[in-house]
């Protein structure tokens, strides 16, 4: 298991819709993972309605931060489909069901993948994607930049 484990894990967590679960689990996040302080400090001062409709405003669908890495590498429907099976395939390899509650290449389950088996090269081979995510979000002034910018910190330079 990497070093950055525990970092995956939590910023999958904070990566993903901000429900009553996530809040409750702010305080250990913080604590678990300090390159994420910034965000969830922000995240657990703000009313959990106004951090939904921010979540949604970020990575709703339409939008130029999509959390769908394949949508970061071909505009080509056909393609897209042939990265998504590649990413089942992967985590079949490695004894994991994916349980198609969202799309395979959702960057949280990317990273909750990448943090139970240790296994980084999902986010190498989407280096430069992941970095184009962190700038459009700094750019759009968001919160969430932040945790992109702890994954991304995590990746080795190309």
């Amino acid at each position: 298991m990497p070093s950055d484990a525990v970092l995956y894990q939590a910023a999958a967590l904070c990566l993903t819709y901000p429900d009553d679960d996530l809040v409750a689990r702010l305080p250990l996040l913080r604590e678990a993972a300090p390159q994420l302080r910034a965000f969830t400090d922000h995240a657990a001062v703000t009313p959990r309605r106004q951090l939904a409709a921010h979540y949604l405003q970020v990575f709703g669908s339409g939008n130029r931060h999509s959390l769908h890495l394949s949508r970061w590498q071909s505009a080509d429907t056909r393609q897209r489909d042939m990265s998504l099976d590649r990413f089942k395939d992967l985590y079949h390899e490695h004894g994991l069901q994916f349980s198609g509650e969202e799309l395979p290449d959702f960057l949280p389950a990317v990273l909750e993948f990448t943090a139970r088996t240790g296994d980084t090269s999902v986010l190498a081979e989407h280096r430069r994607a992941l970095q184009d995510l962190r700038t459009r979000l700094t750019d759009y002034g968001t919160p969430y930049a932040i945790v992109l910018d702890a994954v991304c910190a995590t990746l080795p330079t190309a």
